[in-house]
């Protein structure tokens, strides 16, 4: 997503040329370019995907939604396993329409995952479930902590249900580090996700990631957490941002590649 204006072709050999070994794919771009043909194209290119993004958004209350939604996560995790990943990002959803309840929106997530964690961890797939910062709870994840997260995630076994560190949507939280430190104990880590916080938000916010030393975040700060809590795998940088995508995609791609350099290694 970070250079979502390149298409799946381009984006790989992009990969190549930068000398990135690894890629995080999302969805939507997957099934325009057709599953069976990105699983080639980048299995060819010698690529790695790290996670596949997105499933999730098990909130609703009605049973024919929660039927689609259950549905589409099955899919979601099927994508996943012929795309070669082990992990499926989960964000949660938001808040029905009309209902407030915080608390029985977060039981449905539960009860979804009791559904879903065995049927992925047949096809060996772990779910990763991503807080998202709180001013994305009433519409898009009413999980917003990373001990809102694990809470979810530990009454399920740790190779099935675990978390996604993203920095972008806990570095506010004071408490993070120490759950970071909760879940790598656990095993739980299954994906750690860069992104800065810059301000002011655009309208509507979702796209307002900045790139990696644009903004307030210390990336080596938190690349010291998780590497404290045992966490050996793969940094992905997920940027949604209007800005970025307006330019050339593979000079973002190098740009990006970069910073994480400067700011994340060095």
């Amino acid at each position: 997503m970070t250079v979502r204006q390149l298409p799946m072709p381009d984006l790989v050999d992009a990969c190549g040329r930068s000398g990135i070994t690894h890629v995080g794919l999302w969805r939507e771009p997957v099934r325009a370019y057709g599953l069976e043909a990105t699983a080639k194209l980048v299995r060819d290119a010698g690529l790695t995907v790290t996670t596949l993004c997105r499933g999730g958004f098990l909130t609703a209350a009605d049973p024919v939604e929660r039927a689609e939604a259950l549905g589409d996560n099955h899919a979601a995790i099927d994508e996943a396993a012929a795309l070669g990943t082990d992990t499926l990002v989960l964000v949660s959803g938001g808040l029905p329409p009309g209902s407030k309840d915080l608390r029985g929106a977060r039981e449905r997530i539960a009860d979804a995952l009791a559904v879903l964690a065995p049927y992925a961890a047949e096809r060996g797939v772990r779910l990763a479930i991503e807080p998202l910062h709180p001013m994305y709870a009433a519409d898009r994840c009413v999980v917003s902590t990373l001990a809102q997260a694990l809470d979810l995630a530990e009454r399920f076994p740790a190779e099935q249900v675990g978390v996604t560190v993203d920095t972008y949507h806990i570095w506010w939280d004071d408490q993070a580090p120490a759950q970071i430190a909760r879940a790598g104990a656990a095993g739980r880590i299954h994906t750690f996700q860069l992104a800065d916080w810059t301000t002011p938000l655009p309208e509507g916010v979702l796209n307002g990631r900045g790139q990696i030393g644009d903004g307030a975040i210390d990336m080596r700060e938190w690349r010291g957490y998780v590497e404290a809590a045992g966490y050996t795998g793969p940094i992905e940088v997920e940027l949604f941002n209007e800005g970025l995508w307006a330019r050339d995609g593979r000079e973002v791609l190098a740009e990006t590649a970069e910073r994480f350099v400067t700011h994340v290694i060095r």
